[in-house]
């Protein structure tokens, strides 16, 4: 579990995070939802101690996050940038096997490991590929295998960051993507996961927060988020909110 008290960020001298308030709650999934410029790179950047704060409180799993060494944090926290970007033609399953790194699991249980992470991310017939030879959306499967792996499989409520982990991706590998990521929180892992997409974030994230201009516009269950007036107010786009006719949760239509 990790919670977020206070959080700011400024960067010369401008305020581009403020007061955030949140907690990633094993079992759930948290989405993060904003126009460009929002700040939701920024607060995964926080979350994960690479951005330096100027105020507030980070905790992960009751600790604060800077008590923990480098391998107990890789242990607990894994981290899905934007972009991950590798010059070596390293085979597929040697990349995802580099998860597992911060563990001393021996071989076997590794390998069944990496044999599990690169099938949920659906990547299982790329295992013997180079990874320079891949597709832009190809690696990102990949790089989801490996955080997988690293936390996997996450029943002792691990902390999964993940930003855009769909922008690459196909509209079949767009739900296969965060299917994956759903099943992790089902079994207990707690995940944040940055999203554009308002539809994806309406199927699959049990909470949503809603950022503008570096501050949380509204936080809650989709219901609650996702309203006409707020995504007006937010993106500047008038839409049409229904249920979908056969799942039931949210549709977002632009009019």
């Amino acid at each position: 579990m990790m919670k977020a008290e206070n959080l700011s960020v400024h960067r010369d001298g401008k305020c581009v995070l403020a007061e955030i308030d949140l907690t990633l709650n094993p079992g759930e999934m948290l989405g993060v939802l904003g126009p460009n410029g929002a700040g939701k790179s920024t607060l995964l950047g926080a979350l994960c101690g690479e951005l330096k704060t100027t105020q507030g409180q980070l905790w992960l799993d009751g600790q604060p996050l800077a008590h923990w060494s480098g391998q107990q944090r890789a242990r607990r926290l894994a981290v899905l940038p934007q972009s991950s970007t590798l010059s070596f033609a390293f085979q597929v399953q040697e990349v995802v096997a580099m998860g597992r790194l911060p563990h001393d699991s021996g071989q076997q249980r590794d390998a069944q490991i990496i044999q599990a992470s690169l099938e949920a991310a659906d990547a299982l017939h790329l295992h013997d590929r180079s990874y320079l030879a891949l597709s832009g959306g190809e690696r990102q499967r990949v790089h989801l295998a490996r955080v997988l792996a690293q936390l996997w499989p996450g029943e002792d409520g691990q902390t999964l960051l993940l930003d855009e982990p769909t922008s690459m991706l196909d509209p079949l590998h767009q739900h296969t993507t965060l299917q994956a990521v759903r099943e992790f929180a089902n079994r207990g892992g707690a995940v944040m996961v940055i999203l554009h997409d308002l539809n994806l974030a309406a199927r699959y994230c049990d909470r949503l927060v809603l950022l503008e201009s570096g501050r949380a516009f509204a936080q809650g269950t989709p219901d609650a988020v996702l309203t006409p007036d707020a995504l007006k107010a937010v993106f500047g786009l008038e839409v049409l909110v229904q249920r979908h006719p056969e799942r039931g949760h949210l549709l977002i239509i632009a009019r």
